[in-house]
């Protein structure tokens, strides 16, 4: 399940929490990533530059939550803009999963109302809240984020009879040492556990636990640990594939459980990077809550073997050479010898199309020769006769984007790509050398259908290439959009960028004004390319948009990011970025005997959607890129056929038209 492209060889930590002053101070808190109220996702160990960084316990219910709410937003209000992170952690659990983030969302929305706009994390599967032994809403931890190390622990709630904000009062000496650089005076490093009296059984704050922490030793390594990663991991950690090792039998999966913790808990595997409450995926890779916990906590209880038959070791098969099966057609793409450093242009190269007739294409699997070195590998064909320039445009007639974790494209049944007789299968391929000189030698399998299908299956991109990623923001949104000019269905969404990417959506806009967030990628992982292909695919009517976002990262907290002080363009090479939705889809009424599709008018009406920066389906003077303006400014003068001021996508092809028709008949 680990990428290649990022081997992580982590220090793993077990949390250990006291009461005394001295194991308080000598504590280190783990790692761990959860989604807010809002679907964002929030690393704790992200926040490098805050002064410290507050967790509180959260539960709605909380009776003690309201009466604290005035106090909570004073001290929020006095630290926050000092450079202290607070986030609530929420351990809560609900009948249904589907209510956590609206309850979530009303709770963040009401607390924000009253002063305090702090994140609520849905710690959905519990295990977070575990190990920092929360067990009640209000329990609190303050963390340095020099060393991770745990400064104070108590409970902002709790009242005594002499005091009553004892634990705010502590939670607030903690904080304005730490600021001040001081070193937090030892009265204050104990557990406000101390207090007189604790929260009362009415108040309703008591957390859920995920399981009692003596149950862990019953979980079974052959019936529970092993089919999971059977079900979920061992397909790329095995001989041959894309994990750096293999889970190839008990011995390694304990060698290696405490990695697995930690890439659970920070979500970086398995790598499926899709909000679990957004949308339902048929290529679903993700790992349920009760999977979470029960690889989680058989770790943490010190992965015992057992009894009975290792799983994996009686189960142990080579990575096939083709997943799908044996191939129609196996195309060897160009070889290319990558060196050892600097930097590999985009290389285009092309292989003529040696079928004696045309074919539907339904399948599409690619093999990278060195997976080290290969990033990604485009491929599409060109039209017989047609004349190659630097490989040709993939994307004319498309056929698959491979990246690690896309390795395949199964196309929807009923729909597939036709490849004409001659022509060139094209391909675009990028490089990224890792400091040992190798050469590449990828593959393509072809899978072709028996009969021809009922529709044409078709590729596009929201994207601008004008985009600019000013220096140091950690937080710069970009936008663009695609209409769709005729019904169409929606089979798959796959967001791109760099790596500055830190978030990606897509959202429908309907041609009444109704949103549907389709997904929502929170944590963006350059390492991973992936298609998010609906459950049930997605109907889409004319004129609704399919509103594309990308938020990115250009600070220095962005561990990835090559230059924070760099104003990022769009580019080809991984340095710079791109704002880039790939859809796939398919047109209601085309047919394979009758085909519509209009390549010209898809350009066009991507080109709209990225210069109509406010989103109302037109474009004016001013949201032209400078360069841009004197160029169209005929357009505007004798395409503005309403003379709103502005060119919609029709005045914009008509006058494209025009001055095409134009120029064609040497401009009589």
């Amino acid at each position: 399940m680990v990428s290649i492209l990022r081997a992580p060889i982590l220090a793993v930590f077990t949390l250990v929490l006291g009461f005394g002053a001295a194991s308080v101070s000598a504590s280190r808190v783990d790692n761990f990533q959860l989604l807010d109220h809002a679907g964002a996702a929030h690393e704790l160990y992200y926040h490098t530059n805050a002064k410290a960084v507050v967790l509180i316990a959260h539960k709605e219910t909380c009776h003690a939550i309201g009466k604290s709410v005035k106090q909570l937003a004073e001290l929020t209000g006095e630290f926050a803009p000092k450079g202290v992170q607070f986030m609530f952690l929420d351990a809560d659990s609900v009948a249904e999963a589907g209510e956590r983030r609206p309850r979530l969302a009303t709770g963040a929305a009401e607390l924000a109302k009253r002063g305090i706009d702090v994140p609520i994390l849905d710690d959905e599967t519990r295990l977070i809240s575990e190990s920092l032994e929360f067990a009640e809403a209000g329990d609190a931890l303050v963390i340095d984020p020099q060393q991770w190390n745990l400064k104070w622990r108590g409970n902002v709630l709790r009242k005594s009879a002499q005091d009553e904000s004892v634990g705010i009062d502590q939670l607030g000496g903690v904080l304005k040492a730490m600021i001040a650089n001081q070193t937090v005076p030892e009265a204050l490093a104990v557990s406000s556990a101390q207090s007189d009296t604790n929260l009362s059984v009415d108040d309703n704050c008591a957390l859920d636990s995920a399981a009692p922490a003596a149950d862990h030793q019953s979980i079974s390594y052959v019936n529970d640990v092993a089919p999971i990663l059977q079900d979920n991991c061992v397909t790329c950690h095995q001989p041959g594939g894309i994990g750096p090792w293999e889970m190839n039998s008990y011995t390694m999966i304990k060698g290696f459980a405490p990695m697995i913790r930690e890439v659970l808990r920070t979500k970086r595997m398995p790598p499926w990077h899709a909000d679990p409450h957004v949308g339902d995926w048929a290529n679903d890779k993700g790992l349920s809550v009760r999977e979470q916990q029960t690889l989680v906590h058989w770790v943490e209880a010190g992965a015992p073997r057992g009894e009975g038959e290792d799983p994996l070791l009686a189960n142990v098969k080579p990575a096939l050479d083709w997943p799908l099966g044996e191939p129609d057609m196996i195309v060897n793409i160009p070889e290319f010898a990558v060196p050892a450093s600097g930097v590999v242009d985009y290389q285009f190269p092309w292989v003529e199309n040696t079928l004696d007739k045309g074919v539907w294409v339904r399948a599409v699997t690619v093999k990278p020769g060195d997976r080290t070195v290969v990033h990604h590998v485009l491929a599409g064909t060109s039209e017989p006769g047609e004349e190659i320039k630097s490989g040709g445009d993939v994307f004319d007639n498309y056929l698959i984007g491979y990246a690690p974790g896309a390795e395949s494209n199964v196309m929807p049944e009923g729909t597939g790509v036709y490849v004409p007789k001659g022509g060139h299968f094209l391909f675009q391929l990028h490089y990224t050398p890792t400091g040992k000189a190798t050469v590449d030698r990828s593959q393509m399998a072809l899978y072709f259908s028996e009969e021809k299908p009922a529709n044409y299956l078709r590729h596009s991109v929201v994207m601008d290439p004008t985009i600019r990623i000013p220096a140091g923001d950690g937080a710069y949104e970009e936008s663009a959009y695609f209409e769709f000019y005729k019904d169409a269905t929606l089979f798959q969404l796959a967001p791109h960028s760099h790596y500055r990417g830190k978030s990606s959506t897509f959202t429908l806009v309907y041609p009444d004004g109704k949103e549907e967030l389709l997904l929502n990628v929170p944590d963006y992982d350059f390492n991973w390319q992936r298609g998010y292909e609906f459950e049930e695919p997605k109907a889409v009517p004319a004129g609704a948009r399919l509103v594309h976002r990308t938020v990115y990262d250009n600070s220095n907290l962005n561990p990835s990011n090559p230059d924070a002080e760099r104003e990022v363009p769009w580019g080809l090479q991984s340095w710079d970025e791109m704002l880039y939705g790939d859809f796939i889809f398919a047109w209601n009424d085309e047919t394979s005997d009758a085909p519509f599709h209009d390549p010209e008018r898809m350009d066009d009406t991507q080109f709209i959607g990225f210069v109509d920066k406010n989103l109302d389906g037109k474009i004016t003077k001013e949201e032209l890129p400078k360069p841009w303006r004197k160029r169209m400014a005929g357009a505007f003068q004798h395409g503005d056929a309403n003379e709103d001021g502005a060119l919609d996508v029709e005045e914009y092809i008509a006058v494209k038209n025009r001055q095409a028709s134009a120029a064609s008949s040497g401009g009589r």
